[in-house]
């Protein structure tokens, strides 16, 4: 793979010079190009959602069997203002293979999508009017992880960082047509930060929304959080400080976003029943964070995870069972029983939920006020998806 960074942002490429860039030709050895990413305790799921400013944005698998490739990921989009919802997966390309997204500030939207069956590289495409018209852009030449925050872009400036499934990452300027290796596991561990954390593998990367590159992964010590950010030509911790009662825990970073103010984290402690969420906050760039109380799974499978306004965070568990908490100083709260197939939750402005229920090729829509004690169902849409055409 040779893709020079010819392109890269004056402030962002001396940012990361000299030992950073070069310690990231050292990456760990590759995983088959379109295989997953490395196993983690308990890996965040690619349903998903989350708000940017051209409105809420939901991720999730409909069709049938992903043995048969009938498994089709769809984009969905309730544009800011509206409480309707409506399907905009970019055309042209099959989408077997999951699709992940990427704030790109202001109305811009970049989605990709994961490779699959005979595809090798990873389509790229862009919309700024709400998913109403898509462009094509890059591609990436490689598969990116399987993982829903594999994909990053800079609040202005054009920068993109890509997760890739064998572990490294990439960092592409305007345009995304070039692109140059940023870091791996193995330049990471080679850092100060990275030797305090022996990093078992990378989970997530993001931009601070001043513009500062952030990774997370999971840290082969205990009690460490693995979020780092670029400064001064290095990685540097950037993870929350968490509690003595977690000290002796595996800690895996499942998700790391940017929303308008602040870095959403969301940390799995421990692993098997015994495992514990927490969400985590940081309005600049990780020297401060503000901790919400771990939620134990019991043994529950964690099937979606989502953000909205206000660094609000929610969770689908298997079940029908999901779990939200309203931002920094608030507490995890129990939803009422989900609509039955619920694939992701989305939060609103008003403090109530959309619940996406999926149902092979139709999507119904439920609604849960703020306060209310049951779901109402709102909307159901029919997806086109021609069974077969992917086999």
């Amino acid at each position: 793979m040779s893709r020079p960074g010819h392109h890269l942002a004056a402030a962002l490429a001396l940012a990361l010079a000299g030992a950073l860039l070069a310690a990231g030709c050292g990456s760990a050895a590759p995983t088959a190009r379109g295989g997953a990413a490395q196993a983690t305790p308990l890996a965040p799921p690619l349903n998903t959602s989350l708000v940017t400013a051209a409105g809420s944005w939901a991720v999730t698998v409909m069709g049938g069997s992903a043995a048969q490739h009938n498994n089709f990921w769809q984009l969905f989009v309730r544009p800011a203002g509206s409480t309707r919802w409506t399907l905009v997966t970019p055309p042209g390309t099959a989408d077997n293979g999951g699709l992940v997204l990427a704030d790109g500030g202001g109305p811009a939207l970049i989605t990709g999508l994961r490779p699959s069956q005979d595809l090798t590289y990873t389509p790229l495409a862009v919309t700024g009017d709400a998913g109403q018209a898509w462009s094509s852009a890059g591609p990436l030449d490689a598969a990116l992880a399987n993982v829903p925050d594999a994909l990053a872009a800079a609040p202005a400036g054009g920068q993109l960082i890509a997760l890739l499934a064998d572990g490294t990452t990439e960092l592409a300027g305007p345009g995304y047509a070039s692109w140059s290796t940023l870091a791996s596991r193995r330049s990471l561990a080679s850092t100060p930060a990275g030797r305090h954390c022996r990093p078992q593998n990378l989970t997530a990367t993001a931009f601070s929304p001043s513009g500062v590159p952030l990774l997370a992964g999971t840290c082969g010590r205990p009690g460490t959080a693995g979020i780092f950010a670029a400064r001064d030509g290095t990685w540097q911790a950037a993870g929350p400080q968490l509690p003595a009662a977690l000290a002796r825990q595996d800690i895996t970073v499942l998700r790391l976003i940017r929303t308008a103010t602040s870095n959403v984290a969301l940390l799995a402690a421990g692993a098997g029943p015994a495992t514990r969420v927490l969400a985590a906050w940081s309005a600049d760039s990780g020297s401060r964070w503000a901790l919400s109380p771990p939620f134990r799974l019991n043994g529950a499978q964690l099937t979606a995870t989502s953000f909205g306004p206000g660094g609000v965070c929610a969770i689908v568990l298997n079940g029908n069972r999901g779990q939200a908490i309203g931002g920094p100083g608030g507490a995890w709260r129990s939803l009422p029983p989900l609509p039955r197939g619920t694939a992701t939750l989305t939060p609103d402005t008003g403090g109530g939920f959309d619940a996406l229920a999926v149902h092979s090729t139709k999507l119904a829509v439920w609604h849960l006020a703020a306060g209310s004690p049951a779901w109402d169902t709102t909307q159901t849409i029919t997806v086109p998806i021609q069974f077969g055409s992917s086999g």
